[in-house]
């Protein structure tokens, strides 16, 4: 998998990097999330959703407490959760199959809590390098 590295020190960079990767997704993508609490997952979504076309009147947020938002544009966006998510049975009463491999593009934030499930997917580590510099590193199949 070819990596891109970014850097970014405030919220709005983070979004600019998840517009440019949003303009390269595709229908049926699937984009695993993978960082700490804090480190800008849902500000990167934020991002991509804009740069996928999602509709401006939607706020996207997340989904911590419903587990799942879905956001209408260009090309639907199913948002997923994983946080609160403690076992793997959890995982199987979501039906995230019907997500990832829906007509939309799947993100799925706390993804290393079934990486090892997931086949061909884009995968974004984002990691604190300070208290103001994130590295957004993006693998892409």
């Amino acid at each position: 998998m070819p990596i891109k590295t970014f850097h970014s020190k405030t919220p709005a960079e983070t979004q600019t990097i998840g517009e440019q990767i949003g303009r390269q997704l595709r229908q049926g993508d699937l984009v695993a999330l993978i960082g700490d609490l804090g480190t800008g997952k849902t500000c990167l979504t934020q991002g991509i959703a804009r740069g996928i076309g999602v509709y401006s009147n939607q706020i996207v947020n997340s989904p911590s407490y419903t587990l799942i938002n879905e956001y209408d544009g260009k090309i639907p966006i199913y948002h997923v959760d994983l946080y609160r998510i403690q076992n793997h049975d959890e995982l199987l009463d979501l039906g995230l199959d019907e997500y990832m491999e829906g007509n939309g593009i799947c993100i799925i934030e706390w993804a290393d809590k079934l990486e090892s499930l997931l086949i061909s997917y884009t995968k974004i580590q984002i990691t604190w390098l300070s208290e103001m510099m994130r590295e957004i590193e993006i693998q892409t199949p």
